[in-house]
């Protein structure tokens, strides 16, 4: 593998460490989420992925091949639709072995003095509660002959782990949810691996506003001087995922371009 394939995220040929294992993510009909799906199909797994976009999901389903990766539609938020989602991937696939609760949304963006409050709630509610119901019921629903449930990823964010401009309470959500990861990881052990990853900006539709329009100026922050892409992201969290992080738990991953180690960002 050339030096330069490995500084712009193209990892070699995947192995097949989900052969036999079912993956469920969600906020998967694109971006982040979906590469996950992808990494995860390529390596042998099947995957249920959820969004709230029925007909983008189902794009994604077919690009994943429909033998190997069911769509479920609804919010990350909604009770009813975990309890389908984990449900319906018991009854397909047999099995639920791994999680990666990627679902997360930013509707405020400015000061923290200026976020309402009723917006702040329905941050918590997608980014940190749900992260946390879909844990408890993909747990209940991995008793029995598949020996329980194997891993969660949790994703977090940079903004999670210092001050971020015009994106604050989204960052005290994803602190909240490396919080969560922790206390996750030790009640849920040893069965249960639960690790975390806190991306930079990476290029998908959620982070649009924080780089469109002036992507070279926003890449000049990184020593690797360039943004995310969601591959660079979906290997970290196949490696999480899988029995090659069997003595990891958690942990939270910052997948950065190398942000983190200059004083701002």
């Amino acid at each position: 593998m050339a030096d330069d394939d490995v500084a712009r995220g193209n990892g070699g040929a995947p192995g097949r460490r989900f052969e036999g294992r079912v993956a469920l993510v969600t906020g998967a009909s694109r971006g982040i989420g979906l590469a996950i799906a992808r990494r995860v199909v390529a390596e042998g797994g099947r995957v249920v992925i959820t969004g709230r976009d029925a007909g983008t999901l189902d794009e994604a389903v077919a690009g994943l091949g429909a033998d190997r990766a069911l769509g479920v539609a609804g919010k990350a938020d909604d009770a009813g639709h975990r309890a389908a989602a984990i449900a319906r991937t018991v009854e397909r696939f047999g099995r639920l072995d791994h999680l990666v609760n990627n679902a997360g949304i930013n509707p405020a963006y400015g000061p923290l003095a200026q976020v309402e409050t009723g917006v702040a709630r329905k941050i918590l509610e997608v980014n940190v509660i749900a992260a946390l119901e879909w844990t408890r019921e993909a747990v209940a629903a991995a008793t029995g002959p598949a020996a329980g449930l194997r891993s969660v990823v949790n994703m977090a964010s940079l903004a999670g782990t210092t001050s971020a401009s015009n994106i604050g309470f989204y960052g005290v959500s994803k602190a909240a949810l490396i919080n969560l990861t922790v206390q996750l990881a030790d009640e849920l052990a040893p069965v249960t691996r639960v690790n975390a990853l806190a991306p930079a900006v990476v290029k998908t539709k959620l982070a649009r506003a924080l780089y469109e329009g002036r992507e070279e100026e926003a890449a000049r922050a990184y020593p690797l001087r360039r943004l995310g892409e969601p591959d660079d992201v979906a290997g970290p969290a196949a490696f999480l995922l899988s029995d090659d992080a069997a003595w990891v738990t958690g942990q939270t991953l910052l997948v950065d371009g190398g942000a983190s180690v200059r004083a701002a960002w």
